[in-house]
């Protein structure tokens, strides 16, 4: 039976006897509809992501190290992303560029980007990404520029450059951490809660296939907020197909949907260590034999923190904060993409970040 009617007050009138039962089976009949037509709208858009790459500087195993140039003259900065998203998140697009865009504002700019995992990453811990894929890429711009680099975190990649701050100081001038947790307990139980109530199946999962895939960790995100899904393609159905603001949707979602695999021992360190046990909130997060504290890392830190961060909560990212003895806080009126995407991402942190890093040059 083909349903007719557009709004609740329509099927209310309708089925006089069960309106409530008609009303609401109605609007979940219309939203499903509008959320399989934003779907099919997704899946027939032709936006393809069409950015030359930068040059690769650096490689080891499957991690690149990718030179968005700048003046040599410059602060030097190495941007690090989360290991089970793609880098280009960094450098979306030609207006949606964190690199590009601090690059044309005065300052010398490296990314990380991690690659999938391969046979010489299947045995990789936490550690070693940090004491070798991270500080070699440090070292080797260490190297080129002659000077200090300053370390820009973004959500787990934040993680991983205060951890690296605290082990190897020396080698690091400043940081700015961008959306990153530390307190996974702190501002929503939701996350440990799904992640507990996960961890039978997923660590059955890592010992079947010795990683943890891209559905999976993205089911589990999604689980943070199921109705968010539904309500961004119904929004996305009824977009003109050749406006801006659908070509943008489609290449967030691109980049969305290509997620990079976890490693079995990362994935446990992260969704077990840090999810569940709370291990860096807690002082007993170890790295090479140190508990990573905040406390000792005295270079300047800047952090910004998104308030309607879904991912990590802003309680979790100021709780970082606390600890961290020389910052700055900036919160914006952000999401946690949308912080770097959106259209408010060059006013509410390309500019101030860029300025921040000028200013601590001088």
């Amino acid at each position: 039976m083909k349903i007719q009617a557009e709004s609740l007050t329509d099927q209310i009138s309708a089925y006089p006897e069960d309106s409530f039962r008609a009303a609401l089976d109605a609007e979940a009949f219309l939203r499903a509809q509008h959320f399989l037509a934003g779907v099919r709208a997704y899946h027939k858009h032709p936006y393809e992501r069409c950015l030359s790459e930068a040059p690769v500087l650096w490689q080891d195993g499957a991690s690149r190290l990718l030179d968005y140039g700048g003046p040599d003259n410059g602060p030097v900065v190495l941007a690090v992303p989360s290991l089970i998203n793609k880098a280009y998140i960094l450098d979306l697009s030609e207006k949606r560029s964190l690199m590009r865009s601090l690059a044309n504002k005065g300052i010398r700019c490296f990314l990380l980007d991690w690659g999938e995992p391969g046979a010489a990453e299947k045995q990789f811990t936490l550690e070693d990404y940090i004491l070798e894929r991270l500080n070699n890429a440090v070292t080797e711009i260490y190297r080129q520029c002659n000077r200090p680099v300053t370390l820009i975190g973004y959500c787990m990649g934040g993680v991983l450059c205060t951890a690296l701050a605290a082990l190897e100081p020396d080698k690091i001038d400043r940081l700015a951490l961008l959306a990153t947790p530390w307190d996974f307990h702190a501002g929503s139980s939701r996350h440990a809660h799904i992640m507990r109530c996960a961890q039978p199946q997923l660590e059955s999962l890592i010992q079947t296939l010795g990683l943890l895939p891209v559905d999976m960790i993205q089911s589990l995100f999604a689980a943070i907020d199921p109705y968010q899904i539904l309500q961004k393609f119904m929004e996305f159905s009824k977009m003109d197909p050749a406006s801006r603001t659908a070509e943008k949707f489609v290449a967030m979602e691109d980049w969305i949907n290509d997620g990079v695999p976890l490693v079995g021992n990362v994935a446990r360190e992260c969704l077990f260590g840090w999810y569940i046990d709370n291990k860096p909130g807690r002082g007993v997060w170890e790295i090479d034999g140190h508990f990573i504290d905040p406390r000792e890392i005295h270079h300047p830190t800047y952090l910004v923190i998104p308030q309607n961060d879904r991912i990590v909560p802003p309680e979790s990212a100021h709780a970082l904060a606390q600890k961290l003895p020389n910052r700055q806080v900036k919160t914006v009126k952000a999401g946690h993409i949308g912080m770097m995407t959106g259209r408010n991402a060059q006013r509410g942190l390309y500019t101030p970040l860029a300025k921040w890093l000028l200013t601590q040059e001088k």
